[in-house]
């Protein structure tokens, strides 16, 4: 990072998702000096995770290749992926912050070319595809990953298959004896956007995510539907493989619970009304979707998109909040026990899979941030002058679906701009 120049005019972003990357182009576009800084080895974030986007149903690779031509057509930013923010002191206009980067073991030479991966024998959980696949020791993140280039495993250094890795790589691309570096720079304002994290499931004892393998959370889902995902893009239960054609989905899974999330996510109905959608585009009229909910959220055009929902016959709404769910040993279905809270009916309900639509919370907690700022219960950034020339974007300030956090990101991004003119203006 050492021909890295920032001043206290310049505008650091945290966090590569739709929110930093929008702030970023944003600010960049607006003539300012921009680094943005992504702790992962590619942008993209969770949007890139999608199989879908909501409302629309358009697919997630058009907007990020947007992005992408603008973010290379820039020369006022500057991308730094591997890195995170360590420590930050200072004030509005003159924050001084460290960078830490980890070794990707691989430089810029990469082309590519995929060599390196087809030489290792090495195996881990992806990421990516939240554990449900595996991935080599050496891999490029995901088809549209920036910068295109591959990564070496840390838990390879010091194996023959790094060896073998650095051996196939005809460019010369692979460096085994890269270091983490450290540096220090000074900016003028710092946008927040490190986006959130899904609840985790396997603290719902009583559904039993980590018990059964048929009941799955909303993330994983997503993920299955995509054709380079863990299934080949096919809706087929993780326990045997068979097309999952009867699928439950659970609302508000460890959400709106005192001992979970307290808060509502607001996103978690949206995903579920379309996820339902994707039984339709798999199975045409030869499915069942069974929703699970307390209360649906639904305003503007997702209301509208939740009229067309419900006036599918093979979409069922049940109001209540399942009890338990438990597993049938013979079938290995997945059985739902509650209370159905219109008719007071009890309900032992047995199907093929279980999605549990579970909620957002911020992916810094609130005791990890490098400064002081202020947040509330949830952990998310309030806007509060306290917090100077530091402005949440996206999901960093409150549960939000694509496009309000892609507002919210321009918004932070002119915050930041304002704070960095002052500046110009008062050293001018």
């Amino acid at each position: 990072m050492s021909d890295v120049i920032a001043t206290n005019q310049t505008i650091l972003v945290v966090g590569g998702g739709i929110s930093g990357v929008t702030a970023a182009i944003e600010a960049a576009e607006c003539g300012k000096q921009v680094i943005l800084v992504e702790k992962n080895p590619s942008l993209g974030g969770r949007v890139s995770q999608l199989y879908k986007y909501f409302p629309k149903l358009c697919f997630p690779s058009c907007g990020m290749e947007i992005n992408l031509r603008r973010m290379k057509a820039n020369r006022n930013l500057n991308i730094l992926t591997m890195t995170e923010v360590s420590a930050v002191s200072g004030e509005s206009g003159n924050y001084s912050v460290t960078l830490k980067t980890s070794p990707r073991y691989v430089n810029e030479n990469c082309t590519a070319c995929g060599e390196c991966e087809k030489a290792v024998e090495s195996e881990f959980d992806s990421e990516y595809d939240y554990g449900m696949k595996k991935r080599k020791g050496a891999y490029l993140p995901f088809n549209m990953s920036y910068p295109q280039r591959y990564v070496i495993d840390p838990a390879m250094i010091g194996t023959p298959d790094a060896q073998n890795a650095k051996n196939a790589c005809k460019y010369g691309a692979i460096d085994l004896d890269m270091q983490e570096s450290e540096t220090t720079l000074t900016v003028g304002a710092i946008v927040w956007a490190t986006g959130w994290q899904p609840y985790d499931a396997d603290k719902i004892q009583p559904y039993g995510h980590d018990r059964y393998d048929n009941v799955v959370s909303s993330v994983e889902f997503e993920r299955m539907l995509d054709p380079f995902g863990p299934t080949g893009g096919k809706i087929v239960r993780p326990s045997d493989g068979k097309e999952a054609k009867d699928v439950a989905f659970i609302q508000c899974a460890g959400s709106r619970d005192r001992n979970h999330l307290s808060h509502c996510s607001r996103i978690c109905c949206m995903a579920t009304l379309k996820q339902t959608t994707y039984l339709r585009e798999k199975y045409a009229d030869d499915f069942k979707a069974s929703v699970y909910y307390i209360d649906i959220r639904a305003i503007d055009r997702i209301d509208d998109f939740y009229q067309k929902v419900q006036d599918d016959e093979n979409v069922s709404f049940i109001k209540s909040k399942v009890a338990s769910i438990t597993e049938d040993k013979d079938t290995g279905n997945p059985v739902l026990h509650g209370v159905d809270t219109e008719g007071y009916n009890r309900y032992d309900n047995p199907h093929d899979l279980v999605v549990l639509a579970v909620g957002m919370e911020p992916s810094v907690s609130k005791d990890s941030f490098p400064i002081d700022v202020v947040v509330n219960d949830s952990g998310f950034i309030e806007a509060d002058e306290k917090n100077g020339g530091i402005f949440a974007a996206g999901c960093s300030s409150d549960a939000l679906d694509v496009n309000r956090a892609v507002q919210s990101a321009t918004a932070s991004a002119l915050r930041a701009i304002q704070v960095v003119n002052r500046v110009a203006g008062t050293e001018g």
